[in-house]
């Protein structure tokens, strides 16, 4: 239930803010909010992160409630709460911009960084951001903790003798 009650808090903070964008800010308007780092500025994508796959909105749908519908289930089946934490940020980012794209047909963005090492970065939104927060808790998961489960065959196989130098290898 905790889980079901993140997503929702994370989906609406992020409509929140893009709805906010929409109302106070026109398309391609830029609000400095640190000079020369960190901007507001209105942009609508058709596309996916990065641009890519502009005007692919109905594939887009159908990707996101595909890989939506697979998440839910290893969320459920899945009893790690690293795990269950990183697909839930995965899941909001992913509906924040499944309502976008749904409703409003492009998905808004405006957090837009410029530093040395990001200059033209793209503008990205709340919902990415919750994306990436989970990709990386989900990489951390399955590098450092995550272990692979014994096959029943493995499980069931006796261990193997022990060899010893000089017999070769047949114990007599």
């Amino acid at each position: 239930m905790l889980w079901i009650v993140m997503i929702v808090l994370l989906v609406v903070f992020d409509q929140l803010s893009k709805q906010y964008v929409r109302d106070n800010l026109q398309l391609f308007q830029q609000n400095t909010v640190i000079n020369d780092f960190f901007h507001i500025t209105h942009v609508e994508n058709t596309g996916a992160a990065f641009g890519m796959l502009k005007n692919a909105r109905l594939f887009l749908i159908s990707l996101t409630i595909i890989a939506a519908a697979v998440l839910i289930y290893i969320m459920i089946t899945n009893r790690s709460k690293l795990m269950r934490l990183s697909i839930s940020f995965i899941l909001a980012g992913a509906f924040g911009n499944l309502i976008d794209r749904v409703f409003r047909g492009t998905v808004t963005d405006f957090l837009d960084f410029d530093v040395w090492i990001w200059k033209d970065y793209p503008v990205f939104n709340i919902a990415d951001v919750c994306v990436n927060i989970g990709a990386g808790l989900l990489f951390i998961y399955l590098i450092f903790i995550y272990k692979e489960p014994k096959t029943a065959e493995e499980k069931q196989k006796p261990e193997a003798a022990e060899v010893v130098p000089g017999d070769g290898g047949n114990g007599e």
